[in-house]
């Protein structure tokens, strides 16, 4: 069953906020715990983008992380994340180093800077300060989906991309739940149609429930990609409020990333960045080895959701020629929450 708000948020111990700049054509999302979470993550994608990657490794010393950040604007857009450091440190967070602290704030970005937005900003890029401003932004309870926060500016093959959420509870009473921002080389629908490839794990019509074609041809899984060598990248965080270890909370990214392969046709192309974040908050003990593959198999059904509400709840930029969204071609309103 999903979660009440089905959103990150639905999982205790985390906040998110989001900075948006719609002239930019762009933005930034940050996942905010409210202590170090055990942490761990996986790059799939052939052409990443990020920092502090690798420290979240199963065998790296640090096991915890203070923050994720996800944004757009390709490497430009890595300088969010000293703005969410920035915030960390004035609120006394992060990892001491004798007297000093170091915010841990691991990022992954999307390639945004080719979709009509204004990217002239002269001699240092907008992002640190877009990324302190998610940072102040970061709340608990419901957040804005679609063309918003580090969805500002996705695209994908057939349809404008976004930022999309879900969550779902395992039967152990533990939550789980991703966030993602599509930017996909590849497509979340199939074919030139509506329906989503994630439609057999559609909870509640949340992506509009059409399910799947009455029959699937030869086209509907033909190649379908916006550019034969243009970067793009999907990105996202999986989180749970169950204790984890570091090597658990990785199995939990590996699990992501199946979810993103069943959302997304195809998925980890060379020129894609795919990354997935992963994090445990601990507050819930899981009892039994059962109790966490069902969190693993759920950290790939509510991957696959999130990314099809992303593309289903995103909105066309305003500006001529941009990509339309799902809801320009196809129609449909949004489900109630």
């Amino acid at each position: 069953m999903s979660a009440p708000l089905n959103l990150l948020t639905d999982v205790a111990g985390l906040s998110v906020g989001h900075a948006t700049d719609p002239v930019l054509g762009s933005g930034v999302t940050v996942v905010v715990f409210d202590a170090p979470a055990t942490a761990s993550g996986l790059v799939l994608g052939g052409a990443p983008g990020g920092r502090d990657t690798a420290l979240l490794g199963p065998s790296m010393t640090v096991g915890a992380v203070d923050a994720f950040v996800l944004s757009g604007g390709s490497a430009f857009g890595l300088d969010a994340a000293g703005g969410v450091q920035s915030g960390l440190r004035a609120d006394g967070r992060g990892f001491a180093v004798g007297p000093a602290r170091v915010p841990i704030v691991p990022q992954a970005i999307l390639m945004d800077l080719l979709n009509g937005g204004d990217k002239d900003w002269g001699l240092h890029s907008p992002y640190r300060d877009l990324g302190h401003a998610a940072y102040r932004a970061a709340a608990k309870g419901a957040f804005a989906l679609g063309s918003v926060g580090a969805g500002t500016g996705a695209t994908t093959a057939t349809v404008k991309g976004g930022l999309g959420s879900a969550s779902a509870v395992a039967a152990s009473g533990a939550v789980v739940a991703s966030l993602v921002a599509v930017n996909a080389l590849g497509s979340a629908t199939i074919g030139d149609g509506p329906h989503f490839w994630a439609a057999p794990f559609e909870r509640d019509g949340e992506f509009g429930g059409l399910g799947l074609p009455a029959a699937f041809t030869a086209a509907d899984s033909a190649l379908r990609v916006k550019g034969l060598s243009l970067p793009a990248t999907s990105i996202g965080v999986v989180a749970t409020d169950a204790r984890l270890t570091k090597a658990e909370a990785h199995r939990l990214a590996v699990m992501a990333h199946d979810g993103l392969a069943r959302a997304v046709l195809p998925a980890h192309l060379p020129f894609d960045g795919d990354t997935m974040f992963s994090a445990a908050t601990g507050m819930r003990p899981l009892e039994g080895p059962g109790a966490f593959l069902e969190l693993c198999h759920l950290a790939a059904l509510v991957t696959a959701r999130a990314v099809a509400r992303g593309v289903f709840e995103a909105t066309a930029l305003d500006r001529p020629g941009a990509q339309p969204a799902w809801r320009d071609r196809f129609g449909g309103d949004r489900p109630a929450r």
